[in-house]
């Protein structure tokens, strides 16, 4: 007797929490893309996939065009926040909800928000550098290069769930003044004054930049906003690269306009190695993981699954963030 699987196929573009994906793998035939294929040969791949598949979960940037082919979906998930690798507006035009999985990464993200504020402030790494060297006597500049955060201003651009918790730990638990730019100003709690970009950079010791990426944030962080930082100011990205123009960045810190920065994303990934920001000695360095833990992962791809299923079985989920692909849908 042949036995036909009649259930849905879902397509992974990479691979998500064992948890999540083996409640997957009992409601729908799971896809995983081979990590091991470039950028080309995985599209390739894709769109041959989804030519059957009813789901897609999302955690790279997908074809621009990749909806106008032939698909099966019903249905895509952003597994995180950021929607700029998904060309949602193509979805919605083909009625296909799209959703993602907000603020369940939000705390992870602040954390690391946090922890690149304290190694500015307390220098771990080169401290750590002078011990291994034998260095101990360097211990005595300790006094004059390093500070605590209470009483520090932290200024955040983008006042989302991640924009929320970063200002609850800085001013809870470190005391430290909190002001913000966003584009919702009326929804900032009291206590956290709204200010232009500018007037944001001359007052804060830190900047977190934490803002979707779009057609107006693109750029946001150039030359201009730069030529008016607080001397001292440490900029910390875990936004989107392009928020930041990189050379004015560049410019800026070698012109000392800024003390530091700290860059868990960039223009083009992975950092090319031509980038002169590799090289930097006041600039730290990693690979888009501030929303990457244990704990991030496992709550990611819980909700992404969740989602994914309720979207095959034909539920319209609060976090859909295309609802009016609904009417497209309806009309088709």
């Amino acid at each position: 007797m042949i036995n036909i699987d009649t259930r849905p196929k879902v397509v992974l573009t990479d691979a998500i929490h064992p948890k999540a994906h083996a409640i997957l793998a009992d409601a729908a035939t799971v896809v995983v893309l081979d990590a091991s294929l470039d950028a080309t040969a995985a599209a390739r791949v894709l769109r041959n996939e989804i030519t059957e598949a009813q789901g897609l979960i999302v955690r790279r940037q997908l074809p621009a065009d990749l909806f106008d082919g032939p698909n099966a979906l019903r249905g895509i998930v952003r597994h995180g926040v950021g929607l700029d690798f998904i060309p949602v507006d193509s979805a919605t035009r083909h009625g296909l909800p799209v959703a993602n999985t907000p603020e369940v990464n939000a705390n992870a993200v602040a954390e690391y928000a946090i922890t690149a504020m304290l190694e500015s402030a307390r220098r771990f790494r080169f401290f750590d550098h002078q011990v291994r060297q034998g260095n101990w006597n360097e211990r005595k500049s300790a006094a004059s290069t390093t500070f605590e955060l209470r009483g520090r201003a932290i200024g955040i651009v983008g006042f989302g769930a991640i924009g929320k918790r970063i200002a609850e730990i800085a001013a809870n638990g470190f005391g430290m003044g909190v002001a913000a730019h966003t584009r919702s100003p009326s929804r900032l709690p009291a206590g956290v004054p709204a200010l232009t970009l500018d007037d944001l950079f001359a007052r804060s010791d830190f900047i977190v930049l934490a803002c979707p990426l779009t057609e107006q944030t693109r750029g946001m962080v150039n030359s201009s906003v730069l030529s008016h930082a607080k001397p001292g100011l440490v900029l910390i990205n875990v936004a989107r690269g392009a928020v930041i123009n990189e050379t004015d960045l560049i410019q800026a810190l070698e012109a000392g306009q800024l003390a530091g920065a700290a860059l868990d994303v960039f223009a083009t990934q992975p950092l090319p190695m031509d980038s002169r920001l590799r090289n930097h000695p006041r600039v730290l360095l990693t690979p888009h993981l501030a929303g990457t833990t244990q704990d991030a992962e496992r709550a990611m791809g819980l909700m992404a699954v969740e989602t994914q299923l309720a979207l095959l079985r034909g539920e319209r989920p609060e976090n859909v963030v295309n609802r009016e692909c609904y009417a497209v849908k309806d009309i088709q």
